[in-house]
C-alpha cells in the first residue's frame, strides 16, 4: 500500500468513527447534555479571550497604545 492510499484509508476510517461518535452523542440524551455543557464552557472561555486579544492587538497596531495615559504635569508647566 502506498503512502497516499494509506493516508486516504486512515482519513476515511477517522471520518467514519467521527460520524458514528456524533450519532451516538446526538441520540443519547445524557451524552448530548454533557456535550452541550462542554461546548458552553469552551465557548465561554475561549471566545471572550480571543476577542480581548484581538482588541488589544488592534489597539497596539493603531498606534494608540500610549494615548490613553496622561502625562504628569508639574505645577507651572504647560501640558
Amino acid at each position: 500500500m502506498t503512502a497516499p492510499t494509506a493516508r486516504t484509508v486512515a482519513n476515511a476510517v477517522l471520518a467514519t468513527a467521527g460520524v458514528a461518535a456524533a450519532y451516538v452523542v446526538i441520540t443519547t440524551p445524557p451524552l448530548r447534555r454533557l456535550a452541550i455543557r462542554g461546548l458552553r464552557v469552551w465557548l465561554g472561555a475561549s471566545v471572550p479571550m480571543y476577542l480581548l486579544t484581538q482588541a488589544q492587538r488592534a489597539w497596539v497596531e493603531s498606534g494608540q497604545a500610549g494615548a490613553g495615559r496622561r502625562r504628569r504635569v508639574r505645577s507651572g508647566q504647560a501640558a
